[in-house]
């Protein structure tokens, strides 16, 4: 495994808009490759991750938004949520450029991340089920277990997160849940 030396810069707000872009072509590109360009997990304006559900998770109380640069370039994005008082915390977006997959960008993020944040009990996240990528980067790579599976099937007496302000189009349907528990 390459262990490429990544830093995690505060969001900028001048790049605000390059990074929600940047996400959305990292999201697309990964249903491309699995789908085809004519994928019915794209929304109505050509995404799989809709700019309003990016700025939700950018504009949220408790988030944290760090570019992820590599040799002095923007490579992807993380945004945390983090709890303070439970520090039970969530991983929301990790993207990274579909230009620097294979090169050990993630995981040198994902290790930046944990060392932001020692006082983490358990980390959580999810992907969508056809992410082959991500769901190989949590589990063997990041040490993340699968909690669960949202689909059509999940029982009804476990509870699916329901937020209200999230796109009706997007998740949690077909999502693997994943945590990692850290103390």
């Amino acid at each position: 495994m390459k262990n490429t030396k990544v830093t995690l810069v505060p969001l900028a707000e001048d790049d605000r808009e390059q990074f929600i872009l940047d996400n959305q072509w990292a999201f697309k590109y990964g249903a491309m490759m699995e789908f085809g360009e004519r994928d019915s997990h794209i929304d109505g304006d050509g995404e799989i991750i809709s700019r309003k559900t990016i700025e939700r998770c950018i504009d949220a109380p408790d988030s944290e938004v760090y570019r992820i640069v590599a040799d002095g370039k923007r490579v992807g994005g993380v945004i945390l949520k983090i709890d303070k008082k439970t520090h039970r915390n969530e991983l929301e977006i990790l993207f990274v450029s579909p230009d620097e997959h294979s090169k050990g960008v993630g995981f040198g993020a994902w290790c930046a991340v944990e060392a932001l944040h020692p006082e983490t009990v358990v980390w959580e996240t999810c992907t969508p089920y056809f992410e082959k990528r991500n769901i190989h980067f949590y589990v063997n790579k990041c040490g993340f277990k699968i909690d669960q599976f949202w689909c059509e099937y999940f029982h009804p007496e476990h509870e699916i997160p329901v937020d209200d302000e999230r796109d009706p189009d997007e998740g949690p349907d077909e999502m693997f849940r994943f945590v990692k528990v850290m103390k």
